[in-house]
Parts: structure tokens; sequence; C-alpha cells
């Protein structure tokens, strides 16, 4: 996928995955700085030993809403630019499912298939993603979840061709 796009050239993208992100490792220090930013410090995310002995996982996990708010920095890894771009906004998501627990140290990435572009209005473009997040060497993903984005740009740059 080309690092940058026209606007117009958004709509012929519809129906396909345009974005798998880098790797993300998530440590420890990733999940206990979330804990503290979240105030959710339940053991099986901030206790190592006691996750070890006391939940299934044999060990921490990263909260869901981490995993969840990993999708900002693999949207920006992973999307093609939109070159008349002014500023993107999250619209927000329709579904979110937590299929499998991120065990600390494992190794995340999100894929992105654009479900929908439409334009809204004289300068928003919304766009709809179908996104898995993988984790790696496992069959089942940490997340899958439908999130709608606003690109917004200048009026001027609103393609005329556009269906």
């Amino acid at each position: 996928m080309p690092r940058e796009i026209a606007l117009r050239e958004v709509k012929d993208l519809v129906g396909q995955e345009i974005g798998v992100s880098d790797w993300i490792v998530v440590d420890q220090t990733m999940i206990d700085q979330f804990a503290d930013a979240t105030h959710d410090h339940q053991f099986i995310h901030t206790d190592p030993e006691k996750a070890a002995t006391d939940s299934p996982f044999g060990g921490t996990i990263a909260h869901g809403f981490l995993t969840l708010s990993l999708l900002s920095a693999m949207n920006y890894n992973s999307l093609p630019h939109i070159r008349e771009q002014t500023m993107g906004l999250n619209y927000g998501f329709d579904k979110i499912r937590f299929g499998s627990p991120v065990r600390c140290g494992r190794r995340i990435r999100g894929r992105f298939t654009l479900t929908e572009a439409r334009l809204r209005g004289a300068g928003m473009l919304m766009t709809t993603y179908e996104v898995t997040v993988d984790i790696e060497n496992e069959r089942k993903p940490a997340l899958v979840a439908t999130w709608t984005t606003i690109v917004q740009f200048d009026p001027k740059d609103r393609p005329d061709d556009w269906d």
C-alpha cells in the first residue's frame, strides 16, 4: 500500500485490507503504565507472581482496553496518509470483541480492512474499518472491532466525481 494517497482514491479501496501494522511488544512496563493511567490495578494485569499462581493465564495479561487503545498507533503505522487530510478524528466503534488475552511479553499487530468510505458535509470523509488485532503465533485474535473514523479536509479538495 502506498504511504500517501489522494482523497479521490479512497473509495476504490473499499473491501480491501489496506494496512497491516508493525508488531508491538506488550511488556509489563506498558501494562503497568496503562494500569496507572486508568486506575485499573487488578492483579491479573499488575502482579506477575499472583497472576502466575491465581489466574488461568500463567502470568499477567494486558488490559483489553490497552489493546484497543493501541489501534491508534497501529493505524498511524500502517494506513496510507490521505494527502488532503487536515485532521483525523476517532468517531467510535460499533462492535468490539476481545477474543483472546494478550499475555505479557507477546507481540500484537493490527490488520485494517476498509469497509465503507462516504463523504459527509463539505469537508469530511467517514471511514469504517474491520480491524483485527493478531497475537503473534496464536490462531485466535486479541480483538476484532468495527471502527469509524473521520478524515477532515478543506472543502475545496472535495472530489467532484465521488459516487
